[in-house]
């Protein structure tokens, strides 16, 4: 343990007048510079041992490799403080444990910071605590238990009601959190491994009798950092915030594969707000990113929205789903998103809005802002008739409503549909704007440009020609003409 506590005053006066006389005599000695300067390298070492974050400090300690560990908090604690060993085999979890109950005390005094060194720490999940500074270093990797016996069960979200693939309890995450305040994970581009495979395989087979957990789940908390380290392979959804305030997730790498990962979403904000997610590379089984709300009649109740969420310079991947989705659970509404500078490559669709009757609830004012599609088969998607349901007492008269969405600078190549929006009689799709759109189509017949029971706007030239359900208007937003078919419907979903 690293601890920093300032001297009494009497102590500081004491020292400065045995300082002052001592000064002349030692200033008269030949040998004083060469005492000045090894005093000043032995105080440098020190302070450095100081500040890594480790257990207390040893002149010869080895730091291992890669960069010291910082201190991010007044104290710092290293994992093997509390028997960790970091080989891959031993069970950390009764040292992740120790370790955690250990910081839970400093609370009032700062917070303090949990180091996990380089090495492979095998674990069963485990809660964090407030004022907590979870720190991974370079080439720490913390690997979950697969044996989902060592899983706790947990009640389902009360926004769904059930467990998203079971009726009943779901499993817990790896690293899980609720009710918690000032929150950071970083590190040196440490690893979270969930390893998914037996969870993926088990689904695939339906071996499980309950809904499998996240990777890293928050609930009811606010103040949550998450940056600098790599998530992979979770066995359900990678990063879920639920019910949260002011988030920040920076820099952060999340891998899982491509196929064969069912429902591996990268990062899915619940009924949270006050969120950034931004400079991250993600690519996944599912949804990249999935911003959500809860599930019919159980999101509805529960009503907290997910707003005011900023999404921007990220390079992301989804073969199986979408780069960036809003939905399918939005009951307890969505609104106040922007999604810009972002790349979508080598993914089934970019970016996409799902809902369905019964979800309830609305998505509003949603901004996209310069974005590249490279190579997608449907570049923008929104979707009105996703029908999936917890159970049939769903409210069939709960109809969601799109509105106020915003298309702008939207590029790229090796798209075979660039647009695609599925509106219906029931849930209209209204106040739409394209602005400054060109797209490299694959596809080269009728019906690239995809619209049913739209109502909305085309600003200036765009590529490839918009349907004519969409009013159009020139560079200077002056009317040029208006719509007559604004319910006419060319979807084809074979292309």
């Amino acid at each position: 343990m690293v601890e920093t506590l300032p001297l009494g005053r009497f102590q500081l006066q004491q020292q400065r007048l045995e300082l002052k006389r001592w000064i002349p005599t030692f200033l008269s000695s030949h040998k004083t510079l060469f005492v000045l300067l090894w005093i000043a390298a032995f105080g440098s070492v020190f302070f450095w041992q100081w500040n890594i974050g480790g257990s207390g400090f040893s002149i010869f300690a080895k730091v291992g490799p890669g960069r010291p560990m910082p201190k991010m908090r007044p104290f710092a604690f290293n994992l093997t403080d509390f028997g960790g060993v970091g080989d891959g085999v031993a069970d950390e979890t009764a040292a992740f444990e120790r370790a955690i109950l250990a910081i839970s005390k400093f609370g009032k005094r700062g917070g303090a910071q949990l180091n996990v060194p380089p090495g492979k720490w095998l674990t069963a999940p485990f809660n964090l605590t407030s004022h907590m500074t979870l720190f991974l270093a370079e080439d720490a990797e913390i690997l979950g238990i697969q044996d989902e016996k060592r899983w706790a069960l947990m009640p389902p979200l009360p926004s769904y009601g059930y467990g998203r693939e079971h009726n009943g309890s779901r499993y817990g995450s790896l690293i899980h959190g609720q009710n918690l305040r000032d929150l950071v994970i970083t590190g040196h581009n440490g690893t979270i491994n969930g390893q998914g495979q037996s969870w993926w395989k088990k689904y695939r087979q339906k071996l499980l009798n309950h809904s499998r957990g996240p990777l890293v789940q928050i609930m009811w908390s606010s103040d949550i950092v998450i940056s600098d380290i790599t998530l992979r392979d979770s066995p359900f959804w990678t990063f879920h915030p639920y019910d949260c305030k002011n988030v920040t997730v920076r820099n952060v790498t999340i891998l899982a594969p491509i196929f064969e990962a069912p429902n591996t979403d990268g990062i899915d904000p619940d009924s949270c707000e006050d969120m950034v997610i931004e400079d991250c590379y993600i690519s996944v089984g599912d949804d990249a990113v999935a911003i959500k709300s809860g599930w019919d009649q159980y999101g509805i109740a529960y009503g907290r929205p997910s707003r005011n969420i900023l999404i921007r310079n990220l390079i992301v991947r989804s073969m199986v789903s979408a780069g960036i989705s809003i939905g399918s659970e939005m009951s307890g509404g969505v609104s106040n998103v922007t999604v810009e500078n972002a790349v979508v490559w080598s993914s089934r669709r970019a970016v996409r809005i799902k809902t369905a009757v019964g979800r309830g609830g609305y998505v509003r004012d949603i901004t996209y802002r310069n974005l590249t599609f490279d190579n997608a088969r449907v570049g923008i998607v929104i979707k009105t008739d996703y029908n999936e349901h917890p159970d049939d007492d769903f409210d069939r008269k709960a109809l969601p409503i799109i509105r106020d969405i915003s298309f702008t600078e939207i590029h790229g190549h090796g798209v075979r549909v660039p647009v695609r929006i599925h509106g219906s009689e029931d849930i209209p799709i209204r106040n739409v704007t394209f602005r400054d759109i060109s797209i490299g189509i694959t596809y080269k017949k009728k019906h690239i440009f995809q619209c049913a029971f739209v109502e909305g706007r085309v600003i200036g030239t765009i590529f490839p020609a918009p349907c004519e359900n969409l009013d159009r208007y020139d560079e200077e937003e002056r009317l040029v003409k208006l719509s007559a078919a604004q319910n006419v419907t060319d979807i084809d979903y074979d292309i």
